[in-house]
């Protein structure tokens, strides 16, 4: 293999393995082998147009054009352009996906799903880093200078990501990478001035000459070590003053952003998408909430965080409203009056929330009239949330470890209030009924179907809950991508296939077009009753609901979700025979709401059964028997995993012991000269072959400060060789203990260097560096017969020439 070639290949490993650091900011790893895919592709145009050769200039132009087509033919038709023809799969349909995946990335929170817009985003970012490392490492032949957009990568992906318990291996395989680069580059520099051998004293060189003993060039040596660790100390310092993100709005870290104290201040916006469907999702399914209740009925305590009351065509989300202090008693809820009102009751909840709950809006439930808890809370009247208020530079109060108690009124609207509602009041109409323009026709179109011969509202918003949950054919999936921009109701409405964040986005928007006010909230569904009386919520009882506007009731909850577990309001059901339970559904358990529970099986459930809440009873017993530690194959995988880990280090080790035992198992002299000059190198003793073995072993003895007794060794060796040299053919040249002299030299050298030295020899010796010869030899060769194969080949497939004369 050619110098190029290795530091071409050695350039991209470097680009890869720096990519690394992007896995944490996404769910998925499985847009990394569509990198490296590409990433390959692209490396290997360069060198066959180096190789043609082309100037730098047109060589960078090929590999530009061929991973544009590449990401083309990959990504094209995933966009959802509303184009045809060529022009709107290469360059419509294209574009409309970038800007999809910038939508994403700023939509989303870490770890955000492999949507095709951030999965495009991702490769199209590695394809340009490989392409400016390749252009400067290969193209420019300045490895140093290709280390910026590694450390530029490597600085963005650990500063987005926080760091984490697998910020320290990033960080290794990308520094590693850049120094095989290097290494790469100082071996094909040094193979242009030729091997340099010899080995002087250890001490005495000058400082300013830049010369080692005997001739050996320093300066190259010390400019690479100084560029790597500046480099790998660069990465180190930035990533830590860029700015981490948040986890999200139910995970750790809640984002938003409030004021001081006083009457000012805002709540700004927060996106759950992604945190709804990854808490859903949760391998550890830890408990965030514990509370107690005097609710007497139980499947409706809900605990609220914060209303999503804005909609503007990608994303629903909190609008920036005021702040205020959380008063003592708070107002009475917008549009709560009459019989409503008066048959009302007050309900006391005591929350504990753990210690790994930082989300900055404290859940409780709708509508809370006063709450009890330390800190320092702001209160936000329209969505009625409480949201901690900011106690220092990037420090906010939040929910973490919080115990509080909240009083709040149990409301209990029947059916005929809600259909007999009068019209809302045209603020609240005209502010939650907006819609953006970019709206699909069907969203619209589809809601009125649905309601057709509905003469209320409150019919139509049971007829739209009807569609979503009993007889619309939906399932319930928490793998379904959350999806985002103005076709996605569109696409659910399609693929009827999501979780509670479809069901509750496209219930709300459709009621919109229907003139209902709506709005959409984000909690938690009740949670397991325990032995004790108390009430755990986890992170899988996540959930996101719809609330439409009734004039004297105000928001009322909905539930569109066709979810085992999920309580129906009363005033939504249909009326059914006294016979038939009108209890509450049980409370969800953890294994009830599963992804993969109930939902898949709809067709053997009733729509009634289902609408209550009481499909997949027989989902505890599945999981009943299975314990929650890992599997047999996964304890082997990790197993093999560490001990490769643990391995790996003790190679050069294993390769050294053997390749000894062999030669001195031989019982060979010049086998055993080898070998004692491998030992001699592995204690930074450079072999010399111009010397003859007389000269070389009083060499040996003179570096290595060997101790007469392994000096005596060492010429003895020497001997054996000369006389293997210039006896004649048959004469005996080995003698009994030429492989316990050699053992002997190699203890004396390991005893005349530190401690460091002597790891370094054992673990690391330089000897290996004969392998590396070795299969370089074998790669050359190996190109040099395919070549010339392939010339071969040429010359009989030549036609003759015809027409000369």
């Amino acid at each position: 293999m050619s110098g190029r070639a290795r530091i071409t290949l050695f350039a991209a490993l470097a680009t890869l393995l720096t990519s690394w650091s992007l896995v944490p900011l996404v769910e998925s790893t499985t847009w990394l082998p569509q990198a490296a895919l590409l990433l390959g592709v692209q490396c290997a145009v360069g060198a066959g147009a180096r190789r043609v050769p082309l100037a730098r200039a047109l060589t960078v132009a090929a590999q530009l054009l061929v991973s544009l087509l590449l990401l083309v033919i990959l990504f094209g038709g995933k966009g959802g352009s509303t184009g045809t023809g060529p022009m709107a799969y290469l360059v419509t349909d294209f574009g409309a996906l970038f800007r999809q995946g910038v939508q994403d990335v700023s939509t989303f929170a870490i770890p955000a799903p492999l949507t095709d817009g951030i999965r495009l985003l991702l490769v199209t970012g590695v394809l340009l880093i490989g392409l400016l490392v390749d252009l400067l490492a290969v193209t420019a032949r300045t490895a140093a200078a290709a280390g910026l957009p590694l450390l530029a990568l490597y600085s963005v992906a650990a500063g987005l990501s926080g760091g984490g318990d697998a910020s320290w291996i990033s960080f290794l395989l990308a520094g590693c990478g850049y120094l095989m680069m290097l290494l790469a580059e100082g071996r094909d520099r040094l193979a242009q001035w030729g091997r340099v051998f010899g080995g002087g004293p250890r001490e005495g060189a000058s400082s300013t000459s830049g010369l080692g003993p005997v001739g050996q060039v320093t300066a190259p040596v010390r400019t690479g070590r100084r560029i790597g660790a500046v480099a790998l100390g660069l990465a180190l310092v930035v990533p830590a003053a860029l700015p981490a993100l948040g986890g999200g709005l139910l995970g750790p870290g809640g984002e938003g952003e409030g004021s001081g104290s006083g009457a000012g201040g805002t709540i700004s916006a927060v996106n759950p998408l992604v945190s709804l469907q990854s808490n859903l999702n949760a391998q550890d399914n830890r408990v965030v909430l514990k509370y107690r209740t005097d609710n007497p009925q139980r499947g409706d305590q809900y605990l609220r965080i914060l209303a999503l009351d804005e909609f503007n065509g990608v994303k629903w989300e909190a609008s920036g409203r005021a702040l205020t202090d959380v008063p003592e008693r708070m107002p009475s809820p917008p549009g709560l009056g009459g019989p409503v009102l008066q048959s009302a009751t007050e309900v006391r909840t005591s929350v504990s929330a753990a210690d790994t709950y930082t989300q900055r809006y404290l859940p409780m439930p709708y509508p809370a009239t006063s709450v009890e808890i330390g800190g320092k809370w702001r209160f936000e009247p329209a969505g009625r949330t409480l949201v901690g208020d900011q106690l220092g530079k990037d420090r906010f109060q939040n929910v973490q470890g919080a115990m509080y108690t909240v009083h709040s009124l149990l409301l209990k609207p029947t059916a005929q209030q809600l259909q007999k509602a009068p019209a809302p009041d045209p603020a609240i109409r005209a502010e939650y009924t907006k819609l953006p323009d970019n709206l699909p026709p069907v969203v619209g179109d589809t809601a009125r179907s649905v309601t057709q011969g509905a003469k209320d509202d409150y019919t139509r918003a049971v007829k739209l809950q009807d569609f979503f949950a009993v007889n619309g054919g939906f399932r319930y999936n928490t793998k379904t991508a959350s999806g985002t921009g103005p076709q996605a109701v569109a696409r659910f409405l399609a693929d009827k296939e999501g979780f509670c964040i479809h069901f509750a986005f496209s219930m709300a928007a459709m009621s919109r077009s229907l003139g209902i006010p709506a709005r959409v909230a984000v909690g938690f569904t009740p949670g397991d009753a325990q032995s004790d009386g108390s009430i755990n919520v986890s992170m899988r009882d996540a959930h996101a609901w719809p609330e439409l506007y009734f004039e004297g009731v105000g928001w009322t909850r909905f539930e569109p979700t066709p979810r085992s577990g999920i309580t129906v309001p009363d005033y939504s059901r249909p009326q059914v025979p006294t016979a038939q339970p009108s209890a509450p559904a049980p409370l969800p358990s953890q294994s009830a709401v599963q992804p993969s529970a109930a939902p898949s099986k709809s067709d053997d459930c009733p729509p009634e059964a289902k609408k209550l809440g009481e499909c997949g009873a027989a989902a505890p017993q599945q999981n009943a028997s299975g314990g929650g530690g890992p599997s047999v194959t996964a304890v082997l995988g990790w197993t093999a995993g560490v001990a490769a880990l643990l391995g790996l280090p003790l190679l050069p080790l294993l390769w050294r012991s053997r390749l000894r035992a062999r030669r001195l198992g031989t019982g060979e002299v010049a086998a055993a000269w080898r070998e004692l000059g491998d030992a001699a190198w592995d204690v930074d003793v450079v072999p010399d072959d111009a010397l003859s073995p007389r000269r070389a072993a009083a060499r040996l003895v003179e570096l290595g400060r060997l101790e007469p007794q392994a000096a005596g060794a060492v010429h003895r060796v020497a001997g054996a060789l000369e006389r293997a040299l210039y006896a004649p053919p048959g004469a005996e040249v080995s003698y009994p203990g030429l492989a316990d002299d050699v053992l002997l030299v190699r203890a004396g050298l390991l005893a005349g260097v530190g401690r460091r030295a002597r790891l370094r020899a054992l673990l690391l010796p330089r000897s290996a560096a004969r392998l590396s010869w070795a299969l370089t030899r074998r790669w050359s060769a190996l190109t040099s017969s395919v070549a010339t194969r392939v010339q071969t080949l040429r010359l009989r497939l030549r036609l003759p020439l015809r027409g000369r004369g």
